[in-house]
């Protein structure tokens, strides 16, 4: 029947990485080929998501250079990426679909951003800080796990669907699942052999090479990778050309050669959807979706982060609303800081915000100068990149070590990994959250109160010693044992050390004391005051 509070040991202090870098400028040589990396995987993610959201390929990539170029500066993140985000694709094409146009789904990302900006100023970003570390841990394996599952096809060239489609019902009416049984029905020969010799390729290079020889490590093997598939794919050309890689499973940057190129493909905002309220509705949407979504990547990058450096989610919501802002006006998507870019920028070796910089003005260049030689990567090479920054988030040793820390932790960990992978990020992350939610109550249920009993051969009260705060929460747990004390007894309910008592607690305890006469039961009350019930 008695309950004893657990007692929490002492805190220990943790010891804080030395060196974090306080220049961006004394880290070049890691961020720069970090940077690279970034720009390599964020290239197809860019065009892939503008045509899953239905927009001009063009918009992805506006919206992958303010992340970069602007964002990166404002925000107080060191290691995230900014730029369209997969999980906008859905609200992007029901918006266009709801307000007709392209042009009028940039005039709500304009208020979006502005909405945004309004929630920094606000301080709403104090929301991030209530996410479970099992939650986040959770969501950063099961991206992971998508990674892997979700550039398979890409991997063996089975598969045309945009680059970075990251949920479980996919838009060519497929699933994860079974996009993956159709891609092993139908390899692309070519495709597989780029995409094993650059997983090849990566492995050693990471692993044997930048251990051996010291001034490699300077050299990020995406850039290896991408040399090397780009020359095996021409030499598969010439000596075996029914290898040769299928053009939908290159990169396809829009063709930029001039002024008048830009301006054709450029899109302006549609100033009369101001005027409209549905267009506010969808702005609110856009703005809401995309807050959360950064302060969720915002806090799994500062756990991957070396340096345990702490993003301020306030100045991320502004930084954010500036980025929309922009985007609604240059006629980019909409954006949100985004966990798969910046997981390859940390796991790359990025130690500062020039990393992100440097990727947004590499994304620059490339409309202008590379167009040719980047419709000439193999999206199986750039898979391999993937798979191998999928690998590093969900590495069975971060399995281990959550089921070590009990089923408090385990169990909201594992179930936020299967939420995402069945639903999407949003979705799996609240299922996790509700999961976290019961243990928090269930920690309130069992730490309310210490239940101590005289000592055999001595007279005295049941002591019911209340915590220091004593939340509705707690209620049903006193409850519970105000319910199961025995009858014709003496009870000392104590709230003498109580800072505070919740209102709904303090009823409890007054309909327990005026119905314990009639079980016989005296109640003592010490620190408690009494309070109106209803009926007497």
């Amino acid at each position: 029947m008695s309950k004893i509070a657990p007692v929490s040991e002492a805190p220990v202090a943790l010891q804080q990485p030395t060196g974090i870098p306080n220049s961006p400028w004394k880290t070049l040589g890691k961020d720069l080929p970090a940077g690279l990396v970034v720009f390599l995987v964020a290239l197809p993610l860019c065009l892939g998501i503008s045509l899953a959201s239905g927009a001009p390929l063009l918009a992805g990539i506006i919206s992958g250079i303010i992340g970069g170029v602007i964002v990166s500066w404002i925000s107080g993140s060191q290691l995230s990426v900014s730029g369209p985000a997969a999980g906008l694709t859905a609200i992007i094409l029901s918006a266009t679909s709801t307000l007709g146009t392209f042009e009028a789904v940039l005039a709500a990302t304009v208020i979006a951003g502005v909405m945004q900006m309004l929630l920094g100023v606000a301080k709403a970003g104090i929301i991030g800080l209530y996410f479970p570390t099992s939650v986040i841990r959770g969501m950063l394996a099961a991206i992971g796990l998508i990674l892997i599952l979700k550039q398979i096809p890409h991997f063996v060239g089975a598969d045309a669907d945009y680059f970075e489609d990251m949920d479980f019902l996919q838009f060519d009416g497929l699933n994860t699942f079974s996009a993956i049984k159709k891609a092993m029905g139908g390899i692309s020969a070519g495709s597989a052999l780029v995409g094993l010799v650059s997983l090849g390729t990566l492995l050693v290079w990471d692993n044997i090479l930048t251990k051996r020889v010291a001034f490699l490590r300077l050299v990020p093997g995406a850039l290896i990778v991408v040399v090397l598939s780009i020359v095996l794919n021409n030499v598969l050309d010439v000596a075996a050309p029914v290898l040769r890689i299928r053009p939908e499973h290159l990169v396809n940057l829009p063709s930029i050669t001039a002024w008048q190129d830009f301006a054709n493909v450029f899109t302006a905002p549609d100033w009369t959807a101001f005027r409209r309220p549905v267009t506010y509705t969808v702005a609110f949407t856009i703005a809401i979706v995309a807050s959360l979504e950064t302060l969720l990547s915002v806090e799994a990058v500062d756990k991957l982060d070396p340096y345990k450096r702490v993003t301020p989610p306030n100045r991320e919501l502004l930084a954010q609303g500036v980025g929309n802002l922009l985007n609604g006006l240059l006629g980019g998507l909409p954006m949100t800081a985004v966990i798969v870019r910046s997981s390859a920028n940390i796991n790359a070796g990025g130690q500062t915000r020039m990393s992100t910089f440097f990727h947004g003005l590499l994304l620059l260049t490339s409309l202008l100068f590379l167009e040719s030689v980047l419709n000439q990567i193999p999206l199986s090479a750039l898979a391999a990149v993937l798979l191998l920054v999928g690998y590093k988030l969900t590495k069975p040793a971060l399995y281990r070590t959550q089921w070590k820390l009990g089923w408090q932790q385990f169990l909201p960990f594992i179930i936020t990994i299967i939420a995402i992978l069945f639903t999407d990020l949003l979705k799996g992350v609240s299922v996790g959250l509700i999961v976290g939610i019961f243990y928090i109550l269930k920690a309130n249920y069992e730490s309310a109160y210490f239940l101590s009993t005289p000592p055999s051969q001595q007279s005295g009260p049941l002591h019911l010693k209340l915590s220091e705060q004593v939340s509705f929460l707690n209620k049903a747990s006193i409850v519970k044992v105000l319910h199961e004390l025995p009858n014709n007894t003496h009870v000392l309910i104590d709230g003498t050390n109580s800072s505070h008592i919740d209102y709904d607690v303090l009823e409890a305890i007054e309909n327990f004391r005026l119905s314990a006469p009639e079980r016989g039961i005296q109640v003592e009350l010490r620190g408690i005051e009494h309070v109106q019930v209803l009926g007497h």
